[in-house]
């Protein structure tokens, strides 16, 4: 069934960059949900496999001295949504990590695979954008940090070079989450263990009298052919007093810069009308969490 020549077992970062180096084209697995599921539809062949999975230092989850959080690339989502530091200070991402999959999935899946692979549908993917992640990349010549607003390229398409680089860890600065309140919803066709038909994820921070929006972020996945920010709308959002013409205002632009498109899962009035719709319940909701109200 599993059409495999070789398997490797890494136990350092360098380590893996080692096989790397001298199996180009080796695919790195962690928790393998997606890996597994190709080859055993016979999409990939007479595959080389190199396991992360005894890496302890792509698992770990701290909070550095200057606040910012920084997630290992090889976190599973039950780690990810139950530890302490994201649950109380990014409670958005635990949220959205506990939409991915089923319990079973969400126990092996790694945060870093569900950025990798590039699917538009990653349910973790949309927080992250709202919280201005950064990821770090090590290759035989160092590391380096890229913004994850300019990660993926196209569909299943980023800017990680899988023969030479790995990612190791997600970074939130501390200027992403103090102060602020964020929101992340999904709609599929099912209550659980369904594929994302569209994300929405928003982050907000709000001025001293509560009554006004400092600064706004929202994201989407599974409405344009990469994750993306709306940065119109975040820029009308600058500023706004919290009530119901600022709302309106959200629903008549949130489309701009949004290419969302006809599939098996929705039609494109649908995703249209979704788009709308989930991006005002994620602000108010966002909001609220910020210690907002609704007036």
């Amino acid at each position: 069934m599993y059409d495999i020549i070789h398997t490797f077992k890494a136990s350092s970062v360098n380590d893996v960059l080692e096989l790397l180096s001298s199996n180009s084209d080796a695919m790195l697995v962690a928790g393998g949900t997606d890996v597994m599921i190709r080859m055993r539809e016979r999409k990939l062949r007479q595959a080389s496999l190199i396991s992360l999975l005894d890496i302890p230092d792509l698992k770990t989850i701290s909070l550095r001295e200057d606040g910012a959080i920084v997630i290992g690339a090889g976190a599973c989502f039950t780690e990810i949504s139950e530890n302490t530091i994201v649950l109380e200070k990014i409670p958005m991402l635990a949220h959205a990590c506990r939409q991915v999959g089923s319990p079973q999935i969400r126990n092996i899946a790694t945060i870093g695979g569900n950025i990798c692979n590039g699917a538009v549908s990653a349910d973790s993917v949309p927080s992250l954008y709202a919280l201005d992640a950064e990821l770090e990349l090590w290759g035989k010549d160092g590391s380096r940090l890229v913004p994850i607003r300019k990660f993926h390229t196209g569909p299943g398409q980023t800017v990680l070079q899988k023969d030479r680089e790995l990612l190791t860890a997600i970074i939130i600065p501390l200027s992403s989450y103090a102060h602020h309140g964020g929101c992340y919803i999904k709609f599929g066709q099912r209550n659980a263990m369904e594929i994302s038909t569209l994300g929405c994820a928003v982050n907000v921070s709000l001025t001293g009298d509560k009554k006004h929006i400092e600064k706004a972020a929202i994201a989407f996945g599974v409405a344009a052919p990469v994750p993306m920010r709306c940065a119109k709308v975040e820029s009308l959002l600058i500023g706004a007093e919290i009530n119901e013409e600022m709302f309106f205002t959200v629903r008549e632009n949130i489309l701009e810069g949004l290419k969302p498109r006809d599939s098996w899962r929705a039609s494109l009035e649908l995703r249209r009308q979704l788009i709308r719709e989930m991006s005002v319940r994620a602000l108010k909701q966002a909001i609220i969490n910020a210690g907002g109200s609704l007036q």
